[in-house]
């Protein structure tokens, strides 16, 4: 008997959902927003601060309506200090208007 090859293993890829779109991603694809004991709210660009977590895509109008609505408040259950909130929109001006994949999906032909 001759052992037939176990096809290769899919390597899991954690999912998680825009708190503000509510699209859901991989884990790397989001920003995570994170609000620690200490620091208090900030972004968490290795994803791996403790603290409790809220993700957002890497577009614009995600932050906007996540930054003028209560979703980050609530995702993160706390009051977003007026300091959090410009170092916030400060990273949010710095990102793209729409999200790579829907720029290629506007595109003709």
């Amino acid at each position: 008997m001759a052992h037939e090859k176990q096809p290769a293993r899919r390597r899991h890829i954690p999912q998680r959902s825009c708190i503000a779109c509510r699209r859901t991603d991989s884990k790397r694809a989001l920003i995570r927003v994170v609000r620690t004991p200490h620091q208090g709210v900030q972004i968490d660009a290795t994803g791996k601060l403790a603290g409790r977590g809220a993700y957002l895509c890497q577009a614009r109008p995600c932050w906007q309506k996540a930054l003028k609505s209560s979703a980050l408040n609530r995702a993160l259950k706390t009051a977003v200090t007026v300091d959090e909130l410009a170092a916030l929109r400060a990273f949010a001006d710095s990102l793209p208007e729409a999200l790579e994949s829907e720029d290629s999906d506007a595109l003709p032909g």
